[in-house]
């Protein structure tokens, strides 16, 4: 669960600071630090998926090709489920709260935990990096979504108050949940059968895909993609 303590921390750690010191972040920085995530994200999102393709050429050319088919009928699962939509449902109603939020505000405690625990447990980041920190102990993927939550937390606690430092608790519950379930029963069935590079080499195409929102380059919906992590490991045993 290293990566789900990296998170909280950042939370804290972010809440903390934007309490003391109460100026918002330059232009300047805004922009450094969302270049740098976005960088990140893609390093380690084709690094994982380096490191799950193995073998010979040919081998690797069929992995990849796995998890982009994994990919496609992951999206038309997500898109039967409207998984996108629950998640931008849950994004309108921070939104909402957001709208809603000053100073005088008779529920400000209350909507600013709402608020952050919604949009930071919600985060496809965190699933793929719980996932996969449970899957692999890599937890790369939530030591920037911990830097990415501790930066939102920092302007988060100026409209809504120290509320905002609770929502630390659903994530580390939500999260890490996730992880301990992954590396307590899916990690040894899927290594038993030598599924995990499957799972990883799709994780890691997704996490590029996370990178194009934190770029703005296009709008992925990524959350309608999360199947594809259940699909590659039954494709790659079909295939087999």
């Amino acid at each position: 669960m290293t990566g789900t303590y990296l998170n909280v921390a950042g939370i804290l750690a972010g809440g903390v600071l934007g309490w003391v010191w109460k100026k918002p972040l330059p232009l300047a920085s805004q922009v450094f630090f969302k270049s740098a995530l976005g960088a990140f994200t893609v390093f380690y999102g084709l690094r994982l998926t380096w490191l799950s393709v193995n073998g010979t050429w040919s081998h690797g050319l069929k992995q990849i090709a796995i998890a982009l088919l994994a990919l496609v009928l992951g999206r038309l699962a997500g898109r039967l489920l409207r998984l996108q939509k629950t998640s931008n449902r849950l994004g309108q109603f921070a939104r909402s709260r957001m709208a809603a939020a000053g100073p005088d505000a008779p529920r400000r405690f209350t909507d600013g935990f709402a608020v952050c625990a919604v949009l930071f447990c919600a985060a496809p980041l965190g699933i793929l990096g719980a996932i996969h920190d449970g899957l692999a102990e890599y937890y790369f993927p939530l030591a920037v979504k911990a830097v990415m939550d501790a930066l939102a937390t920092m302007s988060f606690v100026g409209m809504f108050g120290p509320g905002v430092l609770l929502s630390a608790v659903p994530v580390l519950v939500f999260q890490g949940t996730l992880t301990l379930v992954c590396a307590r029963f899916a990690q040894p069935f899927l290594l038993a059968h030598g599924l995990v590079d499957s799972v990883n080499a799709t994780g890691g195409l997704l996490l590029v895909c996370v990178s194009l929102l934190i770029f703005e380059i296009r709008k992925v919906e990524v959350t309608d993609y999360l199947p594809s992590l259940a699909i590659a490991p039954l494709l790659t045993w079909l295939l087999r």
